[in-house]
């Protein structure tokens, strides 16, 4: 089959590999459709990972082969997949602190070396703990591409619910690209204020087309923000952008008591610096949150199957994976009108069946 293999800082190459074998218990399906997430680009353009590897966790596709004891799919079924589920019984999944599981740390899809997700391929391998309780079946009339928002739209999700965002509050949500114009439309649908920051005017006018109340260039933010808020200061700010500096701006637009919840701070580089008394004497919260939860499962997959949320809209460009290189330099430069892009390698709802591996075995 083919695969984006990653072959070091910045490299990524399309080449031949085996096509996953499976056990008992474990399910190969093919990829219709892969998102290209911002925490890819980090692990690529950074090499904070060794090669080889293979990447891609935002994924939907068909079941081509079932192993031994599974039961809940068969060869047909159109899924979409999370790469991550926690054990439930640890002292972290007590305190639904899921992602801090050891088991959940635990990358459970692969197309080929150390699992790493594997969307960047046309199979991949999902191992039992994933079969059991990390995939879902598509209802008939959600394409692969709608499906491959599900956990995006999870993590996202998880850190609306952690910032506590509550209705009547005045949020703000710094950075509009795929993630933070997810983040700001279920900032509303909690039935908050939601003001939006981004340089890019294109991604500013995308963030007032799908619901922002406004959107502003992130050097008149704390004006804007100040006039809304009679001098006090937003509720909670959520920070979907990966500048440090940009933690203390945070701070400084929310109001006493209120939160800054940071999602896009998961560089294990990163150091942030920030006035002592924002915290200790002004008494504001900084909040983290990371990757998905699997108490969040079924609403991000109500949210994405219902349409509650126009993620196909989100989607500005595709590309076969031949030219995945060409999608991950677009994904990591955007252009104005640049959002999600997305890998596609096949027809909306069909089973491909030609393209399935000849040969899978169960071990």
């Amino acid at each position: 089959m083919s695969a984006g293999v990653y072959r070091g800082a910045g490299r990524v190459a399309v080449e031949t590999v085996p096509v996953p074998q499976i056990g008992e218990g474990e399910v190969l399906f093919r990829v219709g459709a892969c998102g290209i997430c911002g925490t890819d680009l980090k692990k690529i353009h950074h090499g904070f990972v060794p090669p080889p590897q293979i990447f891609g966790h935002e994924l939907a596709g068909t079941v081509v082969a079932v192993g031994r004891s599974v039961r809940r799919f068969k060869v047909g079924d159109r899924i979409v997949s999370f790469h991550h589920i926690p054990c439930g019984d640890c002292f972290y999944c007590e305190r639904e602190l899921f992602s801090q599981c050891a088991g959940y740390k635990k990358v459970g899809l692969t197309a080929g070396f150390d699992p790493n997700g594997g969307g960047f391929a046309q199979y991949v391998r999902a191992m039992p703990w994933i079969v059991e309780r990390g995939m879902i079946v598509l209802p008939d009339d959600v394409t692969f591409e709608e499906a491959s928002f599900v956990e995006p739209v999870n993590t996202c999700l998880k850190a609306i619910h952690k910032a506590r965002v509550a209705r009547g509050e005045t949020v703000v949500v710094i950075g509009q690209g795929p993630i933070g114009l997810l983040l700001m439309m279920l900032a509303k649908l909690q039935g908050a204020g939601v003001f939006t920051s981004d340089p890019v005017e294109g991604r500013r006018a995308a963030s007032i087309k799908f619901g922002a109340d406004a959107s502003f260039e992130p050097n008149h933010l704390a004006e804007e923000i100040s006039k809304q808020t009679q001098n006090r200061g937003a509720d909670a700010v959520v920070l979907a952008v990966p500048h440090p500096k940009l933690v203390a701006e945070a701070l400084a637009l929310v109001r006493p008591g209120g939160r800054v919840l940071l999602f896009a701070q998961n560089d294990p580089q990163m150091r942030i610096e920030f006035p002592a008394a924002a915290v200790g004497v002004e008494e504001k919260e900084i909040l983290g949150s990371y990757s998905a939860s699997i108490k969040e499962q079924a609403e991000s997959a109500s949210l994405v199957f219902n349409r509650r949320l126009p993620v196909k809209e989100l989607i500005s460009h595709r590309f076969p994976l031949s030219q995945i290189s060409a999608a991950l330099e677009l994904a990591a430069h955007p252009k104005d009108d640049t959002l999600k892009v997305v890998i596609t390698e096949q027809l909306e709802g069909g089973t491909d069946r030609e393209s399935s591996p000849s040969m899978v075995t169960s071990k």
